[in-house]
């Protein structure tokens, strides 16, 4: 499992037909910072996901790639490299705080 923020949404009108009415999210992997672990960094890469839980921009999500991405429900015979797995509401890094969903800008 992964963190991420939710950056943008991906529409594609010609698709597998088993991913006709999937909402598609643009993930930016978000990385403890080594240098200060109160703080995130963002990765070098975006990642599309499916999205089965309603996540939005700007939310902090948990996702999970490969295999185990056809594991939610609903994507056994799906073409999924990437799904949304939770809507985090806060990470805790060392005992502190370092994102939290209701106080997040």
């Amino acid at each position: 499992m992964f963190l991420a923020k939710v950056e943008g949404s991906v529409v594609a009108t010609k698709k597998d037909p088993s991913m006709s009415g999937r909402k598609m999210l643009l993930l930016r992997p978000q990385l403890v910072d080594e240098k200060d672990p109160t703080k995130f960094r963002p990765g070098a890469n975006t990642i599309v996901a499916v999205d089965c839980l309603g996540a939005g921009i700007g939310e902090m999500v948990m996702f999970c790639q490969g295999s185990s991405a056809r594991l939610s429900a609903g994507l056994k015979d799906c073409p999924v490299d990437a799904v949304i797995i939770g809507i985090v509401d806060t990470v805790d890094v060392l005992g502190k705080v370092i994102y939290n969903a209701r106080t997040s800008a």
